[in-house]
């Protein structure tokens, strides 16, 4: 795997069948780091700003740093399928619509008769489960994730916040994820 400046990474992917959900999630095993409890990124596809590098979002963003910290000190990328926090592309596209309308990122999902998240991370578990791993070091600013795992009986040791990637097109949305969806960035 190769970053957009150019930097080689080590992974190793790891392909899933007979997830409950039945999309083609996979994952990243980069060596190094602790066994007990290696670090963990979950990353939700966002087409818009990992592959089209968009900067209406920090997606993109924190899957670069992510890789970067798990190809130095090892851990686990579970790259999910649930593009627009789990809305899909086309839905997130009319999502963008409403937001350029003056709605920030939760009111569009509402307006279009979505909750503001309709990610479900039990799918993320089954991979864990199926990878041995029963307690991870999460990278993420967003509680829910963590919250979702530990019920799910997945020991979250520690919490480590992504970087805060904000810009002046994406400041909104960032913004709207602090003030309405919990997550713990420092602005």
């Amino acid at each position: 795997m190769t970053l957009p400046d150019g930097k080689q990474l080590r992974g190793e992917l790891i392909s899933f069948s007979g997830l409950s959900d039945q999309r083609e999630h996979f994952a990243v095993r980069f060596s190094g780091g602790s066994l007990a409890d290696p670090l963990l990124r979950l990353h939700s596809e966002c087409v818009t700003g990992d592959v089209l590098g968009s900067r209406r979002c920090d997606c993109g963003s924190q899957l670069h740093e992510a890789l970067r910290m798990l190809d130095e000190c090892g851990g686990y990328l579970l790259y999910l399928r649930q593009e627009g926090r789990g809305l899909g592309l086309y839905r997130k596209i009319d999502a963008y619509r409403l937001q350029e309308q003056g709605s920030d990122t939760f009111e569009a999902n509402r307006i279009l008769g979505y909750a503001d998240d309709e990610r479900s991370y039990a799918v993320a578990v089954e991979m864990l489960e199926a990878l041995g791993l029963r307690a991870v070091r999460l990278l993420s600013n967003n509680p829910d994730k963590a919250q979702q795992l530990e019920q799910a009986g997945i020991r979250v040791t520690e919490r480590i916040p992504t970087g805060v990637f904000m810009n002046d097109c994406n400041r909104g949305y960032i913004e709207a994820k602090v003030r309405k969806g919990g997550h713990t960035m420092h602005l």
